[in-house]
């Protein structure tokens, strides 16, 4: 079949909180096996939270892999077979503390399609109340508030790296005009 790979074996290398490393053989269209390595994760969620005055509620954290701070949008890491809309408004309300009266779905992201089975869901929340945050035991960050043109030339300049805040912020600005 013409651009489609058949997974010939799989091999678990490991098995980890997060992710599952598996090396696998696929057959190539021509008949050819070759190794691929795979990073298989549940997947995630972002939000876009706009204040009205259009703000973004954005979340500073330091990121171990890159040993920097950095500023992205609220969101998670999904279990498996959780639904990602629910675990969208989870993430907001515990990073943020807010609730929201629309919850609008931005489509998904994929944030690296050559080894890694993540697939990231985005949301745009508009209508904000803050109820109450809510962080986990071990997560530290601090929410800021950007407007929406300001965070778009952060994207533009290359001052927000994250993948997710990039589609996300770039998405809800397209659709809200800005």
């Amino acid at each position: 079949m013409h651009l489609f790979e058949k997974t010939v074996s799989s091999e678990l290398i490991f098995d980890g909180k997060i992710i599952t490393v598996k090396k696998d053989q696929a057959e190539l269209e021509n008949g050819e096996v070759v190794n691929r390595e795979l990073v298989v994760h549940p997947g995630g969620v972002c939000v876009v939270p706009i204040t009205d005055e259009g703000e973004i509620l954005m979340v500073q954290q330091f990121r171990y892999p890159f040993q920097e701070v950095l500023t992205e949008l609220p969101a998670g890491k999904l279990e498996f077979g959780e639904d990602h809309r629910e675990a969208g408004l989870r993430e907001l309300r515990e990073e943020t503390g807010m609730v929201c009266e629309k919850f609008e779905y931005l489509g998904v992201c994929y944030p690296s399609v050559a080894y890694l089975t993540e697939k990231i869901h985005m949301y745009l929340a508009t209508g904000l109340t803050y109820q109450s945050q809510s962080l986990d035991e071990d997560e530290f960050l601090d929410v800021i508030k950007v407007k929406l043109e300001d965070a778009v030339q952060m994207v533009m300049d290359g001052k927000l790296p994250d993948a997710k805040t990039q589609c996300a912020v770039l998405k809800a600005a397209r659709i809200l005009g800005k």
